[in-house]
């Protein structure tokens, strides 16, 4: 969310920002209602201190006098019961327009409509070159029984998936070697709520509108939850499309102390995504599932846009340290303004190359947000001098775990179907330099 001092002071700054993000969204709208709304806000202060006033006059008042403030207290009265309904339902529509306006890109974001406009920026390793036609991860899994996709649909449904035996060690051990890198780089790990209120939801931006949506908004709300007496609480809750979420809100309400920002978390969660925006989209296999696991990379940083950028370029470098330990090849894009959020500033991704799918998958996305959060969240440090600002706030993938997995199993894949264990993870999987197809192990298993 934006101050609305800088819309009003903005306003051709918004409507690029509108119209280059592709939001449907009238700032002149808004600044009616805004109008409107100081206009009864102002009149309703000026009749509660009258209301107040004539209660002070009450107090001191004669008998011959007390009739005359009644009256006036009456017409107080009848006033506001006009007045605040009306500001309520102006209030209202304030709001619902507020939570749409987008923060303004910064100067070195592309303009464009879409993906097909994000610009690449870096790119690091060698596409591998097969002897053989690779296979994608789907058959790779199934031969090394890793991964069990039909069973995951019976039991799961749509995008229901089983990860077993060496399968879940790689995915462990891959998640276990992200949070050793994390906290190798001074990030507090954590491991967060993954059911928060709807607060944390609407005020990281994970909510289009002011409401949640099933139709547009591509999170899960809980059905109903109990309180420690068992009753039905009616507080709605939500299931997180990755730890961002909880780690943002976590300082939410406070103030914290410039000397102590940066604050870096590296959060641990299970994930659920409803994918509603991508309907048809990677239909088989784990490319795109509604549930998985990732680290996530937040910081909560003093309000300077350099030393933001610079913090956002540092989460970038952590990733891409990362994928090149692991031996993926990797390009790093910078988002236009048609492909990133509403509440974004600054936005670059990170694909890693999968060679049975043939193509660049996404595996991370590094996001510089400024204040348009920590204004929902009500999140600020107080400066040296004494004043209060709100925090500026970025977050990015450390890994994800069905990307990762499939990028691993599709660039080090053999002829016969084996898939080696890239050397940074082969610590965490006791020694594990290869996993073979199921017929193999068997043949060893009998020698």
């Amino acid at each position: 969310m934006l101050d609305i001092n800088f819309i009003r002071e903005n306003p051709d700054k918004i409507k690029g920002a509108i119209k280059n993000k592709g939001i449907d969204l009238s700032i002149d709208k808004l600044l009616e209602i805004d109008k409107k709304r100081v206009s009864l806000l102002q009149s309703i202060e000026e009749l509660q201190a009258e209301k107040n006033n004539l209660n002070e006059q009450m107090k001191r008042a004669k008998e011959t006098e007390r009739k005359g403030l009644i009256e006036k207290g009456k017409k107080v009265k009848e006033k506001l019961a006009k007045i605040e309904p009306e500001y309520a339902k102006i209030k209202h529509d304030f709001a619902i327009l507020m939570v749409k306006v987008p923060m303004v890109p910064s100067p070195d974001t592309p303009i464009g409509k879409d993906e097909n406009d994000n610009v690449e920026v870096y790119k690091w390793g060698e596409k591998p070159k097969f002897s053989f036609k690779p296979k994608d991860h789907i058959e790779l899994g199934k031969g090394l029984d890793i991964l069990d996709l039909e069973r995951g649909a019976k039991v799961g449904g749509y995008r229901g998936y089983y990860v077993k035996n060496e399968g879940v060690s790689l995915i462990m051990g891959f998640m276990m070697y992200a949070m050793d890198k994390m906290i190798s780089k001074g990030y507090s790990p954590m491991i967060v709520p993954t059911i928060v209120k709807e607060f944390a939801i609407s005020g990281s931006g994970w909510l289009k509108g002011l409401e949640y949506d099933s139709q547009e908004d591509e999170v899960y709300e809980l059905a109903e939850d109990k309180g420690p007496d068992g009753k039905i609480i009616k507080e709605k809750k939500f299931l997180v499309g990755t730890a961002e979420p909880s780690l943002l809100a976590y300082y939410s309400g406070e103030t914290l102390k410039e000397e102590d920002l940066p604050i870096r978390f590296a959060g641990y969660s299970q994930c659920y995504r409803s994918e509603i925006g991508s309907y048809g989209k990677d239909t088989k296999g784990m490319y795109r599932v509604h549930e998985f696991m990732k680290v996530e990379q937040v910081i909560m940083a003093a309000a300077n846009i350099d030393e933001s950028n610079k913090l956002q370029e540092e989460m970038i470098a952590i990733s891409e340290e990362m994928h090149e330990d692991l031996g993926l090849p990797y390009r790093v894009l910078q988002i236009s303004t048609g492909d990133m959020g509403t509440g974004k500033y600054r936005m670059f991704d990170l694909e890693a190359w999968m060679p049975g799918l043939d193509r660049w998958g996404e595996t991370g996305s590094a996001s510089n947000l400024l204040d348009w959060q920590s204004r929902r969240l009500n999140i600020k440090y107080k400066g040296k001098d004494g004043k209060k600002k709100f925090v500026y706030m970025l977050n990015n993938t450390a890994l994800p775990s069905p990307r990762i997995f499939i990028a691993i199993l599709e660039n080090y894949q053999q002829r016969d179907g084996s898939v080696k264990i890239p050397q940074a993870l082969q610590r965490y999987m006791n020694g594990l330099k290869i996993i073979r197809q199921k017929n193999e192990k068997t043949k060893e298993q009998k020698n």
